[in-house]
């Protein structure tokens, strides 16, 4: 069964949450955290796949993307300022009520993209709370990088404003992905091999768009603080923790980024980092033509973690 809630955050902010509950009693909670410039929506399949199983699946819309946007605020916009926490106390608050009646059972977080960074900081944060993560298609510190998309993006914002769509930093962020991508036919093909999905996403109004001068610099402040190593110590070193991603992602470098992020967890003393390559698959491996494979290697990974 699938509802729909509109939560109130402390800001005053609303935002879209789905809810998807099994017939049967609940094996576990898990919450879908979406990627930068997509919505909840597209995660239905593998929300459903995750019911079958015995799970209750929840996800939101965050501030400045999918149906939350139509609530409130603008597309690609977090916030005037501290955006990257302010999403990340979202998420906090919306768990508060969507567990109000399932307080003993364990929750499970699961982030994509610009999803696994608030979840990575959720974790710093709140480690105490969940009971295993996913972190999907996630990237390393982009460095001095990070940096220089700040400070472009502050500049930007004095000359332009802090919402006006930034299309040279979105450019500097996206536009060498499909530079390894033979015959690509749209500047999307990094997302995926499946042709029909990158269409998809295409004409989807809801993805793709360019953010605001503001989102890159939360964003990129994000980055920064969940690569700290003071911030990544604050984790429960016994929390279970899945780095999953495309062989042939160019977010996560091809898989060079996600082991990067694995050794930080471990040098900071995690005891259960688990990581995971896809073969012949891109940035979205829950729409990728073997999705069906990578739903079952995530959810074996959770119940052999029980």
């Amino acid at each position: 069964m699938k509802s729909i809630l509109e939560v109130e955050m402390s800001d005053g902010h609303h935002i879209h949450v789905v809810k998807y509950s099994p017939k049967q009693s609940p094996i576990g909670h898990i919450h879908l955290l979406h990627g930068m410039a997509e919505h909840i929506e597209r995660y239905d399949e593998f929300a459903l796949f995750l019911v079958e199983k015995g799970y209750i699946v929840s996800g939101h819309d965050h501030r400045g993307h999918g149906r939350t946007v139509e609530k409130n605020g603008q597309q690609g916009y977090f916030a005037k300022t501290n955006g990257f926490e302010r999403v990340t106390e979202d998420v906090r608050e919306v768990l508060l009520k969507v567990r109000e009646d399932m307080v003993e059972i364990p929750l499970i977080l699961f982030g994509h993209s610009m999803g696994s960074f608030v979840a990575r900081r959720y974790m710093q944060k709140y480690s105490d709370s969940l009971s295993k993560v996913v972190i999907c298609g996630t990237s390393f510190s982009p460095g001095v990088l990070g940096d220089v998309g700040s400070i472009i993006g502050k500049i930007a914002s004095k000359f332009q404003t802090p919402i006006t769509e930034s299309k040279l930093l979105n450019n500097l962020s996206f536009g060498g992905f499909n530079k390894k991508i033979k015959d690509a036919v749209s500047t999307f093909d990094w997302l995926n091999t499946d042709k029909t999905e990158v269409k998809k996403y295409i004409d989807d109004p809801m993805c793709g768009f360019i953010p605001t001068n503001q989102f890159y610099i939360d964003l990129f402040y994000g980055l920064k603080t969940i690569h700290k190593t003071g911030e990544i110590a604050r984790i429960r070193k016994d929390l279970p923790v899945l780095l999953i991603s495309g062989e042939e992602d160019p977010v996560g470098k091809n898989g060079e980024g996600i082991f990067k992020v694995a050794k930080g967890l471990t040098n900071a003393g995690m005891k259960n980092v688990t990581v995971h390559l896809v073969e012949n698959a891109r940035h979205e491996i829950l729409l990728e033509k073997n999705k069906k494979d990578t739903f079952n290697i995530i959810v074996k990974w959770m119940m052999n973690n029980e």
